[in-house]
């Protein structure tokens, strides 16, 4: 049986990007100097003006202005006429630290108040986390979001390089892929939308976009004479980022997971430190969907992880393997169980997230890239 699925990528120029990357260089920043901070930032950005909020303690002094003009001017964005300009754009701050409420249960689990002698510190927030992965590609990833996710950077990088020198930051991408009896065969359709410079030449931006970006980046055999491309299909685009849409840390977490291949558990990533299970047990479920594909168990397999807030063990562990385990999935959770300490603080530790990592998770999805720890393949 045949079936089209589509997902789609962003460049690190959409305005949500932009707020998730001033986010998590922001986290980054407090983590260099003091691995303890708890941050929960937020980030809008809208025509010429940057809002920064969010809960932040830490020992470390930041200037967090600075540090947002610098991601602005990372992205590239220094145009106040098209999008946005990294030095004149207003930036506000409002940042207040953690709620005492949530940092008694973080700070020491219930568990530990019981004296069970776990140690730990208990869930930032109670949530539900997904992990994924699959044997369609070579970083486990499903193919429709691997190949989004491709295309997305090297739009990035064909701009950065001055490669194709007229396009500028704001982007998106979308891919259909045809699947076979759950085999994927063939790219059905390309989307590709470019913000550009003023009265660009649109069918040279077409023709450089097609052999600088898709035919340089998609495999062939994927690509036939059926394949359908949309490039820039509205036309022109010359307005972008914050100055064409708002933007807003959080907005993008089906770019960020799988594409909607798998299930997400509605918590964003960026800007929240590791005590935050939102982000460092979606980090483990991944870890521990990919190695159970990577070691054979199955071809596909999806993790739940649950906490409730202040209390350090996951409330439920679920596996499904849609049918292509090796072995019963209660056996899979009983070596997971045996093998991992799934609390926030056993999580922190084997991945070792108390580092300034965070910037580098930000774009092109925070999975498949193999040098993150959470992306590492082991014996299990």
């Amino acid at each position: 049986m045949k079936k089209l699925f589509t997902s789609e990528s962003v460049t690190e120029g959409h305005p949500d990007k932009l707020c998730d990357y001033i986010a998590d260089s922001i986290l980054d920043a407090y983590l260099e100097k003091d691995k303890k901070s708890r941050v929960a930032c937020e980030v809008l950005a809208s025509k010429g003006e940057i809002y920064i909020t969010g809960e932040i303690t830490s020992t470390a002094k930041i200037n967090i202005e600075q540090i947002a003009r610098k991601a602005i001017k990372d992205i590239g964005y220094e145009d106040s006429k098209l999008d946005i300009d990294y030095k004149t754009c207003k930036i506000t701050v409002n940042i207040s630290k953690q709620s005492p409420d949530i940092a008694i249960g973080v700070d020491k689990s219930l568990e530990d108040k019981d004296k069970q002698n776990l140690n730990s510190e208990g869930a930032g927030d109670q949530g539900i986390m997904f992990g994924f992965a699959c044997n369609e590609t070579p970083n486990y990833m499903p193919m429709p979001i691997y190949l989004a996710h491709k295309l997305a950077k090297k739009l990035a990088q064909v701009r950065k390089e001055g490669i194709i020198n007229y396009l500028k930051p704001d982007g998106k991408v979308q891919v259909t892929v045809e699947y076979n009896q759950d085999v994927p065969t063939r790219v059905h359709t390309i989307v590709i939308s470019t913000q550009h410079i003023k009265n660009a030449n649109l069918e040279l931006l077409k023709k450089d976009i097609m052999e600088k970006v898709i035919l340089s980046t998609v495999p062939k055999h994927l690509l036939d004479k059926n394949t359908k491309y949309l490039i820039n299909p509205i036309g022109r685009f010359e307005i972008g980022g914050p100055l064409a849409d708002s933007g807003l840390t959080g907005r993008k977490i089906i770019v960020d997971t799988y594409g909607g291949y798998s299930k997400h558990g509605g918590g964003a990533f960026s800007g929240k430190d590791p005590t935050k299970v939102d982000r460092s047990a979606s980090y483990m479920a991944r870890f521990l969907a990919k190695n159970i594909v990577a070691n054979g168990y199955s071809k596909k397999c999806e993790i739940q992880l649950s906490y409730a807030i202040g209390v350090a063990r996951p409330t439920s562990v679920y596996i499904e393997t849609f049918g292509t385990g090796k072995i019963p999935e209660e056996k899979i959770i009983e070596i997971i169980n045996n093998k991992f300490d799934l609390t926030p603080r056993g999580i922190i530790n084997y991945l070792d997230l108390e580092k300034p990592i965070y910037k580098q998770t930000t774009n092109y999805g925070h999975f498949g890239k193999d040098y993150l720890s959470w992306e590492k393949i082991i014996s299990i």
